[in-house]
């Protein structure tokens, strides 16, 4: 199964971040997975990389020409693939995507969880999606998500789409239950 890992790029993160990266990617490999993501050899990005490929997994990135050079375009990983834009970009890892999990991150991986969330919700994909938060970095989002739903501008059954996960092993269970 390939599982595409939507995270940050951002140096600055504290380093639990880090961990959290490299150790979904060693749990990914380990579990025979493949990971597809954005392509990037820093921060969390480069850490989930580092952590499949430490345990023998298949990397699939997906960079866009102009971001090679602002996220260390990695090298390393197993498949690179080179694309236009950042549309390109996010329609190739849903493509090849079989589920998704979001670490927490910046407003890029925000981007990229709300269009999948609701490519899910439409119906152009069937795909399961998980929120992993061990530190609840996103504690402030999803009660403005529940805000959101409380004043009708979410629709009934939109939160169920997404699993809000704590524990590696619980946001792969809930993606890998295909």
């Amino acid at each position: 199964m390939k599982i595409a890992v939507y995270c940050a790029s951002s140096v600055a993160v504290a380093p639990e971040n880090l961990a959290l990266g490299f150790d979904l990617g060693a749990q990914i490999a380990k579990l025979g997975h493949e990971l597809v993501w954005g392509g990037g050899a820093i921060s969390v990005m480069g850490e989930v990389a580092k952590g499949a490929r430490h345990h023998g997994g298949k990397t699939i990135g997906v960079i866009p020409e102009r971001l090679m050079n602002i996220e260390f375009i990695d090298h390393d990983s197993t498949e690179l693939h080179v694309v236009s834009d950042m549309r390109a970009r996010k329609g190739m890892i849903e493509q090849l995507a079989d589920c998704f999990i979001a670490l927490p991150g910046g407003i890029g991986t925000l981007e990229e969880l709300f269009e999948i969330w609701v490519g899910r919700y439409l119906g152009f994909h069937l795909k399961p999606i998980a929120v992993l938060d061990p530190n609840s970095v996103y504690s402030t989002l999803r009660i403005a998500l529940d805000d959101l739903t409380d004043k009708n501008f979410m629709k009934p059954g939109q939160h169920e789409l997404v699993a809000w996960c704590s524990s590696i092993d619980e946001a792969l269970a809930h993606v890998t239950k295909i």
